[in-house]
């Protein structure tokens, strides 16, 4: 069991709560501890680490440094979102409407010194090895696709008015003869320029700064552009003149900063074309419609053939990319290129509950690894989050230190790692637990990679992926000899609850709350409650369920039976009361068939028998499929057979593998019932039954009796019945002859064991 145990929750209880980050983790982490040996978890103890022990961090930091070393870490100027108020920087999910989600401050866009690892260096390697991950969901191997986003166009310059030029890269090259307008992102080198001597271009770039930064909300914003008073060339027309606009839709971070746009090929383009009065020409024929002018709402997007350009004219789109890139690199005025939409991984925080970035700044010297031979590098206790921003940077003490290489004066990194960095490679960490190093090879060579890996979809394009770059980048510096670190993968569903919040909008805890009718009021005030939508349990929102309370009322065994019975794993499952009620009932069924009635029992039950061999086999399948409901389902229809089935010693035997069967569902119970019927050992320790292939075919059979193809009959006959036999049986049947109104059947046609069909 390992504890992700850094991060933003336990700052924000510390301003909360007015306790230490590491005090409310550190119970945190007992209370849970207590709550999963309580609940009978086969955990292995002695592999427990936690991310936020100085023992697992410190081995974090030494890799990190290696990699530094490999040239797999970097430091660079980007652009983060601010909050003026808290001073910190936000994650994009965190700037809700422009502003903080906690202070509710304008956020700002600023560029600050970031560290980075080159994810990007293994782009082709990750987006080639999810063909070899053939137990992985086809969703998940699709997203982190879509994510590394590999594609090919061509890369070329735009001749400025100014003398300057401008470097595009498009993946649509194809439509080059549609282009309407050039755009560059506000933080371009050309926008900078403009912004020094135009004040109307300085006002737009801070608004485009107040803007979204994501995919998304870029998506769904309003297209804005501010005209700037140069002009590019067309790269096939010298006499072809496009304007030039800083647009809040171009992001610096992706491609070149610089797009060229084709309205009447993309909706984005043209939602800005519309605005701005641009042209938009059709370059793209779409069925009937060829003429270049383009009056539509909606971009056309798809295949077809290509129109209104030139020489292109009649190829399909891909011919047509492929003719552009050859004249390109023919004429020398471009080249085809391939590009990922995956970028660098940023992986500082300025926060202070996470792994220190273990390197120290020097006027003198530059950047200095901290020289591992004084890792861990430790935070700091005594801190006060009373004042906004980093308590790091405010300590007055710990950043302050000698430079390893001159002695002089320096200062420690105060930014630490971003908390996907600590599960990136926690699976390594629990093979192998040398004091000395974060792994012993050989050991952790020996269980990798994991061989069955259970987690949320939610973790497909952040922890999946990265703990694949993770992997490789130590296999590339030589540390293990691993390139995935998940050989299979399943995604669960998430076990989901009713949201409530109160007037301001705090989230309020299940037991904070009374819900009678459909109402909700808050109990400690009597206050109105706002009942929100069912999502999955989780500490932001507060709809969590504590386990104790229930497990102290309905027994741990009847919360994990209720667990495995109420849906696929797959599914969410919704927390209800009557399920967990009803869970209990069944758990004290169980207990009642499993006592001893001290009867002597002789004769046997053929029927029981098979029932129980099937089953057996039904459940083993079930489990390593990872279908504990269908489990679940075949104990309960077994269980019923036994309560149905008169005395004898296959009853008594039946009960006995039952109780086998049910042991790793209902351990408690099971180990109870064990020792009373006096079992050696612990039943955990006891083989799984044995099953007798013979007894897993049923003797009887059921046959459908069809009549020109309907079913009308069914029939119950041996396995292995003759088709003569067969097909008398359904002659004789009072269905068939109603039916067949006297009539001989034409023809009749037998499928042994399984139909019969008249053909009237």
């Amino acid at each position: 069991m390992g504890w992700d145990a850094f991060g933003m929750p336990a700052e924000n209880a510390a301003m909360e709560k007015k306790v230490h980050p590491g005090d409310w983790t550190r119970a945190n982490i007992a209370k849970m501890r207590a709550q999963l040996k309580q609940l009978g978890f086969a955990l292995d103890w002695q592999r427990e680490l936690a991310t936020c022990d100085p023992e697992y961090y410190g081995h974090e930091q030494a890799l990190f440094l290696d990699l530094y070393e490999a040239g797999l870490v970097y430091r660079k100027e980007s652009s983060v979102n601010w909050d003026p108020v808290d001073m910190t920087v936000l994650a994009n999910e965190q700037v809700i409407d422009g502003c903080g989600w906690r202070s509710g401050a304008p956020i700002e866009r600023r560029k600050l010194s970031q560290w980075f690892l080159k994810i990007t260096d293994f782009a082709d390697d990750l987006l080639n090895g999810l063909s070899e991950l053939k137990d992985w969901p086809d969703k998940v191997r699709l997203m982190q696709d879509n994510w590394i986003g590999r594609s090919q166009g061509l890369a070329f310059s735009f001749a400025l008015s100014d003398g300057g030029a401008v470097e595009v890269f498009s993946t649509r090259p194809d439509t080059i003869f549609g282009a309407s307008f050039v755009a560059v992102a506000a933080d371009h080198p050309i926008a900078r320029a403009a912004a020094d001597a135009d004040p109307q271009a300085a006002t737009f770039i801070e608004l485009c700064r107040k803007g979204g930064t994501t995919a998304a909300e870029l998506e769904t914003q309003e297209k804005l552009g501010h005209r700037l008073g140069i002009t590019a060339q067309h790269p096939l027309d010298p006499d072809w003149q496009l304007p030039v606009y800083i647009a809040n839709f171009v992001l610096m971070d992706y491609g070149t900063g610089a797009v060229f746009g084709v309205p009447a090929h993309d909706q984005r383009d043209l939602d800005f074309a519309r605005k701005y009065g641009l042209p938009v020409r059709r370059v793209v024929a779409d069925g009937e419609a060829q003429d270049a002018a383009f009056d539509g709402d909606a971009a056309h997007t798809g295949p077809g053939r290509i129109v209104n350009s030139r020489f292109l004219d009649g190829l399909d789109v891909e011919a047509a990319k492929r003719d552009v890139i050859a004249r390109a690199e023919r004429d020398g005025w471009g080249a085809g290129r391939t590009v990922f939409r995956l970028r660098d991984w940023g992986v500082s925080r300025q926060r202070y509950w996470g792994t220190p970035i273990p390197v120290i700044h020097c006027d003198a010297c530059g950047i200095v690894p901290v020289p591992k031979d004084q890792l861990p590098v430790i935070l700091p206790e005594d801190v006060s989050f009373d004042i906004p921003g980093n308590p790091l940077d405010r300590h007055p003490t710990w950043k302050h230190v000698s430079c390893p290489t001159c002695g002089g004066a320096a200062r420690r990194e105060t930014d630490t790692l971003d908390t996907f960095v600590d599960s990136s490679w926690y699976f390594i960490r629990f093979a192998s637990q040398p004091d000395d190093q974060p792994f012993d090879r050989a050991e952790a060579e020996k269980w990798l990679p994991v061989a069955q890996y259970i987690g949320g979809v939610e973790h497909a394009i952040l922890h999946l992926l990265y703990a694949r770059f993770w992997t490789r980048a130590l296999q590339h510096i030589g540390r293990i000899d691993v390139s995935e670190p998940f050989a299979g993968l399943f995604t669960q569903g998430m076990v989901t609850h009713e949201t409530y919040q109160a007037a301001d909008g705090r989230w309020l805890a299940p037991e904070e709350v009374r819900v009678e009718g459909g109402v909700a009021t808050i109990i400690e005030s009597g206050e109105p409650a706002q009942i929100g939508r069912v999502i999955k349990m989780s500490k932001s929102k507060k709809n969590t369920v504590d386990p104790e309370p229930i497990v102290a009322q309905y027994g741990a065994d009847a919360v994990r039976w209720f667990m495995l019975s109420d849906s696929p794993p797959e599914r969410d499952l919704p927390w209800s009361e009557a399920g967990i009620d009803g869970a209990w009932r069944f758990v004290q069924r169980l207990w009642r068939l499993f006592q001893p009635d001290g009867s002597p029992a002789s004769g046997t039950d053929e029927a029981l028998d098979r029932k129980v061999h099937q089953t057996i086999a039904g459940i083993a399948t079930d489990i390593e499929a990872l279908s504990f409901n269908k489990a679940v389902a075949r104990v309960y229809e077994l269980a019923n057979a036994i309560e149905r089935a008169a005395p004898s010693a296959t009853r008594q035997a039946a009960i006995d593998r039952l109780l086998l069967m049910v042991a790793p569902m209902v351990p408690h119970l099971a180990e109870e019932v064990w020792a009373l019927r006096g079992g050696a050992g612990l039943i955990a320790d006891a083989a799984w039954p044995e099953v007798d292939p013979a007894l897993l075919i049923d003797e009887a059979v059921t046959i459908a009796v069809q009549v020109n193809g309907k079913l009308r009959d069914t029939l119950m006959m041996p396995r292995g019945t003759a088709g003569a036999d067969i097909e008398a049986a359904a002659l004789a049947s009072d269905k068939i002859i109603r039916v067949l109104e006297g009539k001989a059947p034409r023809k009749i046609i037998v499928v042994p064991d399984r139909l019969v069909n008249l053909v009237a």
